[in-house]
């Protein structure tokens, strides 16, 4: 089958991967000129500015059962495949660290391996002042969550020291098992890599004003690709036709040695949902603000103040990290803030990932490929299929 996907982010990234590996013709069309992000302040996918949490239980507060679903499916999902991804030199601190001629930093020694991806848990942490606010979270996690999962494990001071001895300051603290992280520019690039080795054929540089069934319209005037099936996944590329807004993210990269954590914190915060990621080569995370505004403009010192104070105040010895990269991005959200999964004859659209894109895509690919009828019995997960659309 002739396939058109319109978007090259995570999405369209995992599309391609997944359907050249089924025997597909695969035609990737993106605005952007490489696969690569851009330097600057030029627009990029969202999920090159992700931090890379994977959070089932903990970002249910912001979802419904059908995003703990995903979210879960879609924890195994990344177990199987990042495997199957081909190995990538790792990076440094930021999206561009570690590319020829990139914007920042420089990647740690060693050779090409795998994608980082672990699965050790992470921490839910408050101070004795928000207690109120971890309480309800945990009841809606305990409300929400399908079948038996039980998911938030407290630890007194001794546990916590001994899962994350860095962490000091927050009053209570929880074990959420079975989340986790993946590191997003690793993984982006070895699912370009992947797909190239497969025969993905992807086109730069060519961005798609309109997706109909089974037509993409490039920019150029009344230029179209014909296909047997597309995809649209352009995120707020694809207003007017999608009801998408930007919300401003804004996050930090920390160089911080001698900080060793194992796992994802989250920090309860009055203003945002704080969270704090490990990346290789003595890496932190910090994220991330959530402003109704598609201002990319730089971090704000309001935002700047507010993150880094809040890390600081779980993890002390954060004060002499060094702040080695900031960015403000987009995420793509539709007016509930819940994705949207639409399928018709020759047509699929995936929009509205919002925070979630690296929680949610792979169990959503899985499940617009079931409705095009694109695997096979065996490949099918548990999760029921819908007949036509998911919204």
């Amino acid at each position: 089958m002739r396939i058109g996907i319109a978007g090259a982010g995570l999405l369209g990234r995992l599309l391609a991967f997944e359907l050249s590996a089924l025997g597909h013709e695969v035609h990737v069309h993106d605005p952007a000129p490489g696969p690569q992000p851009p330097c600057g302040a030029s627009p990029r996918a969202a999920a090159w500015s992700a931090a890379g949490m994977l959070s089932p239980f903990a970002e249910i507060e912001t979802g419904d059962e059908r995003l703990a679903r995903w979210g879960l499916r879609s924890m195994e999902r990344w177990q199987a495949l990042v495997p199957r991804l081909p190995h990538v030199l790792p990076v440094g601190l930021g999206p561009h660290a570690g590319e020829q001629g990139g914007c920042h930093g420089a990647p740690p020694g060693g050779g090409a391996r795998a994608v980082d991806f672990r699965r050790e848990g992470s921490l839910l942490l408050a101070h004795r002042e928000d207690l109120g606010s971890a309480r309800r979270l945990l009841s809606v996690m305990a409300a929400r969550l399908p079948g038996t999962h039980r998911p938030a494990q407290p630890l007194d001071r001794e546990a916590l020291a001994r899962l994350e001895p860095a962490v000091h300051g927050p009053a209570h603290a929880w074990l959420l098992p079975g989340e986790g992280q993946i590191h997003p520019v690793e993984a982006l690039e070895a699912l370009y890599r992947g797909g190239c080795a497969q025969g993905v054929r992807w086109h730069w540089a060519s961005p798609v004003r309109r997706v109909d069934p089974g037509t993409l319209w490039l920019d150029a005037a009344g230029e179209c690709r014909r296909h047997d099936l597309v995809f649209d996944v352009r995120g707020l590329g694809a207003r007017p036709q999608c009801p998408v807004r930007g919300v401003r993210g804004e996050v930090f990269w920390l160089h911080a040695p001698g900080v060793a954590l194992r796992r994802p914190l989250r920090l309860l915060h009055p203003r945002w949902r704080v969270y704090l990621v490990p990346r290789p080569g003595d890496g932190v995370v910090v994220g991330a603000t959530e402003i109704e505004s598609e201002d990319l403009s730089p971090v704000s010192v309001r935002s700047a103040l507010g993150l880094l104070s809040a890390a600081y105040s779980a993890v002390p010895a954060l004060a002499e990290a060094r702040i080695v990269h900031s960015e403000t991005n987009l995420r793509p959200a539709l007016p509930d803030n819940l994705p949207a999964l639409h399928v018709e004859s020759g047509l699929v659209r995936i929009n509205g990932l919002f925070r979630h894109g690296w929680l949610l895509a792979p169990a959503l690919v899985e499940e617009a490929l079931q409705c095009c009828e694109l695997l096979s019995c065996a490949e099918q997960s548990s999760s029921d299929v819908p007949d036509k659309e998911v919204a």
